[in-house]
């Protein structure tokens, strides 16, 4: 009888644990809608709370999943509310999820830390990585350009190219004026390895907040972060695009009968003795096509990520290939990126992320190209049966063709970009952050000449003077790394309406880079010998190496605090070291309060849902030179005689300031946020005021005291940048299938030089037949153009007899005539009067969205005004039988046709005047794309959750008033910025591309 209940006990434990195993295994589906339009919610993670198993929503946004009857479901959804939902036994769950208030709720990153937007005091502008992948192009610099309000973007058509960007106007001539870049904590000054898909935002400090990166911030700060794995089943998602680049708009050079109509008054002995001379053709050569290209460029990516409570993973992968729009140049890059986090315990945390990038690049010499490209006679073939054009016979200009055939340039980089860390949490409110970031570079560059003659196996009729009487190579290795161990305790509580943040930290960073170089001769031409060593043994081989090496030591601190969600008051402080300066350490720091009107009784209930006024006003620095410019170093063991003894002595080559100071930024910003009708409409606007003191600038010397370049670097300049920012955003949905968006901003800034004391003078540059074009002087934009002020042309000669004297060339009718400011009866450099610059007064951008269906449309503006041209390539004249383009050919004074406002000819004489400044304004289609999500029933029988696909176009068309190609000038050289004279190409786009997640 006890054997019968024993057993009968057994069975019925198994029974009941049997039940348990199916009740713990239950299979519960649901759909996951929108609360407020009940669309259905594609890509939804579900998650079992405190274990890896998980699903996602399907095209219906039905999911399905095995999950315990008192489980807990974890719902999240980019851009909605997280959502926890008891199952409680159910196999039926209708679950809706309800949108973020994005305004409030959105997070920005601040610098060592994250805040919501709507607790911020400072100016930051935030980008989401959405907005980036829809321009088919290569940095995410690029896709910024008129997306954020006090950003300017100038971007080359170059492929590899780094754009330049300034954050609220030019504040530096010498230390740079480039902001900083923080990739995921790594601090750098090139994101060309940043793949536009793993890019969650980008976060841009523009005012005095960015003092908490100390003597890195005076330029502002872009915050780049990329994506990490989300828990839950692993997301597989594809992306690609594939197209052509072609030249926005090719410069049109005179043609044949142009071109020898000009020569007959410019140089008519070389056009009647010439023109019919084995050298020319009968039609025409237009060189800037004869360089160019159509090019091909694809890019790919693919990227997984999931994980479960424990651990979570983002891997991807990225491939570009691009050709540039000039013949032979190439670039191609490939990209690999793994962001991981482990949990190891409820207090600890470790993470890591690493970006491995490698790209090839076939560069090519844009100055030297296009310097001959404005000036080779169109009358010269560019190739024929395989031999080159002989353009130096006719006018001392090489054949760009034969530049291009005849030079290979080639660089190979590599870089590793990372870091990892632990956060330890002891309490809850406590966090400590300990990272090291990496940034490092090997990059090997070749540049190989080919051997050819000037004779008629190259040409096409032989004896020019453009020939390379030995191929030569010149190889040169680069590596460089920079680290920082970044080490931070956060404080962050509520104590009722209180909510305090305290930060406080320390930060060692150092840098190092080391180049060496070589070049030889008679190297073969097999691209598998070039090296050093197989050159000619009988030519030393000239080497050169070189370097750098810095360090900086740095305390960080800041306070956040907000009573009841609408006092704001926040602080922060930075106490930098550098080995740069003479003077070690400076101290930076930004205060900043906020009010959040919106919380206030008198507004709760109004049009208002969220209207926030925020000042700011700090102190910024910058030392950006080179690691030596305050160390006086000489040339040792250089023989000289002591009476009548031979002795080893040192001479000083270049003298310097030995109390060099960092350039310091002083920065006021008044601000307001605000947002109505339920946020439908957003937007931000700005005032601020940034000085730039101590800035570094040339003193000339004497020649008797040997200096090399007779200038010395020293801190006696002022600038001033002030403006207004204002941007606005609308967003709203029609009905359930039509939705739309629009964005604006526009920026006015003023940048002014302000004072050049304690003996600096104006900074004159950017020649034109050895004549200075710009000048940087008190009371002007910097890189102002200074130049004569032309005042029509001359007519009859009794009124070039009349005029006042020309020192530059001789008066004569159908010749400029030229203002006499100082009255002296001559014209001379004494004339000269400033005439604007580049930097333009107004910029900005606007783009529109509408979603209909399973359409989409999109279409990004942007441009600028207020700013001028100076057309270089018209003014720079190396010969008299240089080419014109075509406009000025057709509108020159001629006897037949006088001109009052085209002189007759150009030449080396003609000085840099008004007329060859145009005007800067342009307003660009940036970027045009219309996409197609292919239909959920039809995904779900492929096992796909989201698919696809869309045209775009790239720079479609540019409304502008300048003559030249492109109004939007790539120039690194800040004192020549705005002088059109060799830039690469602009290019437009075509593109198809899908976006596939699995």
């Amino acid at each position: 009888m006890k054997r019968i209940l024993t057993i009968s006990v057994l069975v019925l434990s198994c029974f009941f644990f049997v039940n348990t195993s199916f009740a713990q295994n239950a299979t519960v589906k649901g759909k996951v809608t929108d609360a407020g339009t009940g669309e259905t919610l594609i890509g939804v993670s579900v998650l079992v709370k405190g274990t890896s198993t998980g699903a996602q929503t399907d095209a219906n946004g039905a999911f399905t999943l095995s999950a315990p009857g008192n489980a807990t479901l974890v719902f999240t959804y980019i851009g909605y509310t997280t959502q926890e939902i008891l199952v409680n036994n159910q196999t039926t769950l209708a679950v809706k999820l309800s949108p973020e208030a994005k305004e409030l709720q959105q997070v920005v990153v601040i610098g060592y830390g994250t805040q919501k937007k709507r607790d911020v005091t400072g100016a930051v502008a935030s980008v989401n990585g959405e907005q980036l992948t829809k321009q088919p192009v290569q940095t995410p610099t690029q896709a910024l350009q008129g997306k954020v309000a006090g950003v300017q973007v100038i971007s080359s058509g170059q492929p590899n190219s780094n754009p330049i960007l300034r954050i609220r106007g030019t504040g530096s001539v010498l230390a740079g004026a480039n902001p900083l870049y923080v990739v995921d904590g790594v601090l750098t000054d090139d994101i060309r390895n940043v793949n536009n898909a793993d890019i969650v935002s980008i976060d841009v400090l523009k005012d005095a907040s960015a003092a908490i990166y100390g003597v890195r911030a005076a330029n502002g700060v872009v915050i780049i972060t990329t994506k990490r794995g989300k828990a839950g089943p692993a997301v597989v998602s594809y992306d690609a695009n594939v197209g052509f680049r072609e030249v926005a708009n090719q410069i049109q050079l005179a043609n044949r009968q142009q071109y020898v109509d000009y020569l007959n008054v410019a140089s008519p002995t070389k056009i009647a003795s010439d023109d019919k001379s084995p050298l020319t053709i009968p039609g025409t050569t237009n060189w800037a096509q004869a360089v160019s290209q159509k090019a091909f460029e694809t890019n790919h990516n693919i990227s997984v990520s999931g994980g479960g409570d424990k651990s979570t993973y983002f891997i991807s992968a990225n491939y570009i290939d691009e050709n540039g729009v000039v013949k032979t140049n190439n670039f191609q890059r490939f990209t690999i990126r793994a962001n991981n986090d482990v949990h190891i315990s409820d207090k600890l945390r470790f993470s890591d992320q690493i970006s491995l990038s490698r790209n090839a690049e076939r560069p090519v010499d844009v100055a030297g190209i296009y310097g001959n490209v404005y000036r080779a006679a169109p009358i010269i073939p560019s190739i024929i049966d395989g031999k080159y054009g002989n353009t130096s016979a006719w006018s001392n200009v090489g054949n760009p063709l034969l530049q291009l055939d005849k030079n290979n340039d080639f660089t190979l980089n590599n870089r590793i970009q990372g870091n990892v860390a632990l956060d330890y949490n002891p309490v809850k409110w406590l966090t400590y952050h300990s990272a090291f970031n990496l940034d490092a570079r090997f990059n090997n560059q070749k540049n190989y000449s080919y051997q050819f003659a000037s004779d008629a196996s190259t040409f096409t009729v032989g004896g020019g003077n453009q020939r390379q009487d030995n191929s030569s190579l010149f190889v040169q290795n680069d590596n460089s790394y920079q680290y920082q161990w970044d080490n931070t305790i956060t404080f962050d509580r509520t104590f009722g309406q209180h909510h305090l943040t305290v930060l406080a930290g320390m930060v060692t960073e150092k840098g190092r880079s080391n180049f060496i170089n070589g070049t030889r001769i008679d190297v073969p031409a097999n691209p598998d010998q070039w090296f050093l060593d197989q050159g000619n043994p009988n030519v030393n081989t000239v080497d050169h190496n070189g370097g750098d090496l810095f360090t900086r030591e740095s305390f960080v601190g800041r306070v956040n605090y907000s009573f009841a969600g609408k006092y704001l008051l926040s602080g922060s402080i930075r106490r930098d070291g550098s080995s740069r300066f003479q003077e070690k350490w400076g101290t930076f720091y930004t205060v900043g309060a906020g009010w959040v009107l919106s919380e206030e009784n008198f507004l709760k209930g109004s049009v208002f849902t969220n209207l926030k006024l925020r000042a700011s006003y700090g102190e910024l620095g910058n030392d950006n030179i080179a690691s030596s410019q305050f160390i006086v170093t000489g040339t040792p063991y250089l023989p000289y005689y002591f009476g009548s003894t031979l002795v080893a002595g040192t001479v000083i080559q270049d003298i310097k300031n030995t109390n060099l100071k960092w350039e310091t930024t002083d920065q006021l910003d008044i601000g307001i946020d605000y947002g109505f009708l339920n946020n439908r409409l957003t937007g931000e606007a700005d005032y601020y005021n940034k000085k730039v003191k101590n800035a570094l600038t040339n003193i000339p010397l004497p020649g008797i005291l040997g200096d090399p370049d007779n200038l010395f670097v020293t801190n006696a300049a002022s600038y001033r940048n002030s403006g207004v920012e204002v941007a606005l955003r609308w967003n709203d949905k029609i009905n359930n299938k039509i939705g739309y968006n629009i964005g604006f901003n526009i920026s006015y800034n003023k940048n002014e030089v302000l004072g050049l004391s304690n003996g600096g003078q104006a900074i004159s540059a950017g020649g034109a037949n050895g004549q200075t074009i710009t000048r940087t002087d008190n009371g002007h934009p910097i890189a102002s153009y200074y130049v004569l002020q032309a005042t029509g042309v001359f007519q009859t000669d009794a009124e070039a007899a009349a005029a006042p004297t020309n020192t530059f060339e001789a008066n004569h009718v159908g010749g400029l005539k030229y203002a006499d400011i100082n009255h002296d009866g001559k014209i001379d450099a004494n004339d000269r009067v400033f005439a604007g610059s580049y930097q333009p007064k107004y910029f900005g951008g606007f783009n529109l969205g509408l979603n209909y269906n399973n359409f989409d449309i999109s279409a990004d503006f942007y441009g600028n005004w207020g700013n001028k041209i100076y057309n270089g390539k018209k003014n720079a004249r190396g010969s008299e039988n240089d080419n014109i383009e075509a406009s000025y050919a057709n509108s020159r004074f001629t006897t037949a046709k006088p001109s009052s406002t085209d002189p007759s000819t150009i030449t080396q004489t003609t000085p840099p005047s008004t007329y060859f400044i145009e005007s800067g304004a342009f307003l660009r289609l940036n970027n045009l794309t219309l996409g197609y999500s292919l239909p959920a029933d039809l995904l779900k029988r492929a096992g796909i959750s989201k698919a696809r696909v869309f045209l775009t176009s790239q720079n479609l068309f540019t409304a502008k008033r300048y003559s030249g190609q492109s109004p939007e000038l790539f120039s690194t050289d800040i004192l020549s910025q705005g002088i059109d004279a060799t830039n690469y190409p602009v290019t437009r786009t075509f593109a198809v591309g899908v976006n596939v997640q699995f």
